[in-house]
């Protein structure tokens, strides 16, 4: 007994996907292990860190000048490299427990925009973390995988994957990127949008939290068959007292309308950019959409409507990419050329 659990702990592989907004861990024959918000507390005097992952985004908007709750990717890239290892370390531990006596190896996916000096910080975070070896995979190519498309035929499969920090629009043919297309507009500039809204029109001012709860519940990309309604409470701008107001799915609306018009564009861009030959392809089969963003109430339609091209939303979009990622480590001679170190 005590044998075999010794060599469960051999070399347990991990496949990540390191999220601006939140951050998932998968093990080989255990599947998703982790799902927690890329955010870290810490103390400001002695940089010591107080609390990772969902603890820590409670703390956002609620802490002392002397801690900090930080989002240490910004845009899908490592924004505080200290901060970004600390955290990567921590959600390691919390999966491998007990005795490990070879480092893992990790897979983590990266934005398909992701410059050389990124990549190298991506991956010196995951060796320093405790990683034997760190190889990389681009988000669109790791959805196309999780989604099951068929990547390896001379087909054109076309993936809008949405996450926090970037939105990733790519054409992928015979195990590679035909065209990508990356924009640093997804759900965080929602949420920061939200909160200008509300800011500008109501004079009130709301946390980061809220803003993102308010977009899940009555956010939509286009008007709803029945208008949904929101009480939400704030910080009056004027007299710095709490207030209550009600808002609508109308108003909401129209406070991303500038954030989804961009990644529609995107779309747009995409598909203007790629051969003939392909977007036939992607005309036939309909393009792929993943990542939190997905969820946007009417978003598919609304591409529907600018595209002409048949929109499909993966089943779990919030873990698309990650599940992808996972089956291209546990696969990596026959994907070997989906990983781009």
């Amino acid at each position: 007994m005590f044998l075999t659990k010794l060599f469960g702990f051999l070399g347990k592989n991990l496949a990540m996907d390191l999220g601006t907004a939140n951050s998932l861990l998968y093990a080989p024959r255990e599947g998703i292990v982790l799902n927690e918000p890329s955010v870290v507390a810490m103390d400001n005097r002695t940089g010591k860190i107080l609390a990772v992952g969902k603890e820590a985004k409670e703390f956002l908007g609620r802490t002392p000048e002397k801690i900090t709750a930080i989002r240490p990717l910004k845009d899908g890239v490592i924004a505080d490299f200290e901060v970004t290892k600390t955290m990567i370390a921590y959600f390691i531990r919390k999966v491998i427990k007990g005795l490990q006596l070879v480092k893992p190896k990790i897979v983590i996916c990266v934005p398909t925009g992701i410059t050389m000096v990124e990549k190298r910080a991506v991956v010196e975070s995951g060796q320093q973390a405790g990683a034997r070896e760190v190889r990389l995979i681009e988000e669109p190519m790791a959805a196309a995988i999780g989604a099951q498309l068929p990547i390896s035929q001379p087909l054109g499969n076309m993936v809008v994957d949405i996450g926090g920090g970037t939105t990733e629009v790519a054409v992928i043919s015979l195990n590679s990127v035909a065209y990508s297309e990356s924009v640093r507009v997804a759900g965080d500039e929602m949420n920061e949008a939200v909160q200008r809204y509300i800011r500008d029109k109501f004079s009130i001012l709301i946390g980061e939290n809220l803003a993102e709860k308010i977009k899940m519940q009555i956010g939509s990309a286009i008007p709803l068959d029945e208008p949904r309604t929101m009480r939400i409470s704030g910080k009056d701008m004027v007299n710095g007292i709490p207030k209550s107001i009600e808002i609508t799915d109308a108003d909401i609306r129209e406070s991303i309308k500038e954030p989804v018009n961009q990644i529609v564009l995107a779309v747009r861009m995409a598909l203007e950019k790629t051969p003939p030959e392909l977007v036939t392809d992607i005309a036939n089969n309909g393009m792929l959409l993943a990542g939190g963003g997905a969820l946007l109430k009417g978003l598919d339609t609304l591409i529907i409507q600018k595209s002409e091209i048949n929109v499909i939303v993966d089943n779990d979009p919030l873990t698309t990419v990650l599940r992808g990622t996972g089956f291209a480590m546990e696969n990596e001679k026959e994907l070997e050329s989906a990983f781009i170190n």
